[in-house]
């Protein structure tokens, strides 16, 4: 039977990617839109989160709403484009440098600190688990990016998937988003 792939994995993966810890510059607080594109070498991923948007597309309003409440508990929504995620970041969590790590089966080592780029190792007990590594580069208060990779199975299969992101804070006002 094959196994669907799970979207929380994925967006795990996403959010490791994104910043842990600005270094010499404060991350400015207020909403960041993350910006992704994933590659796989099956296409696996790329086709689950063609499917994902699809049903997205297709729900009845009233359970997108749902779908999209559930999010914004969690701390987030869809973006304006179809790879993109926004994340409201508070004022403590802009203060302390971090951007909130979204899935607590998930583990991340900071191993190498050199001016604004951080590079790091991380392990998640999801189902499936995967682990990875990546480097991110802050080159302002307002804009990073970014590139993992990202060691998982779909569907009883090794795969490897390269994420590059970018994030860019858009506003300080975060509407009805709130921080997690």
């Amino acid at each position: 039977m094959k196994r669907p792939l799970s979207i929380a994995t994925l967006l795990a993966a996403i959010f490791l990617g994104a910043p842990l810890h600005a270094q010499q510059e404060q991350m400015r607080p207020g909403l960041w839109e993350h910006s992704f594109t994933i590659q796989s070498q099956s296409g696996e991923m790329e086709r689950a989160l063609r499917e994902m948007q699809q049903q997205l597309e297709s729900m009845p309003p009233e359970q997108r709403k749902m779908m999209e409440q559930m999010m914004a508990a969690q701390g987030m929504q869809l973006g304006a484009g179809d790879q993109s995620i926004s994340v409201c970041i508070s004022k403590e969590q802009a203060a302390r440098g971090m951007v909130p790590q979204r899935d607590d089966n998930c583990r991340q080592e900071v191993v190498e600190r050199r001016g604004n780029t951080i590079k790091f190792t991380f392990q998640c007990a999801g189902n499936p688990p995967s682990s990875g590594e990546g480097e991110v580069t802050f080159t302002s208060p307002t804009s990073y990016s970014g590139k993992s990779t990202v060691n998982t199975t779909v569907n009883g299969q090794a795969e490897r998937m390269v994420i590059t992101q970018s994030g860019k804070w858009l506003s300080h006002d975060c509407g009805g988003l709130k921080s997690k």
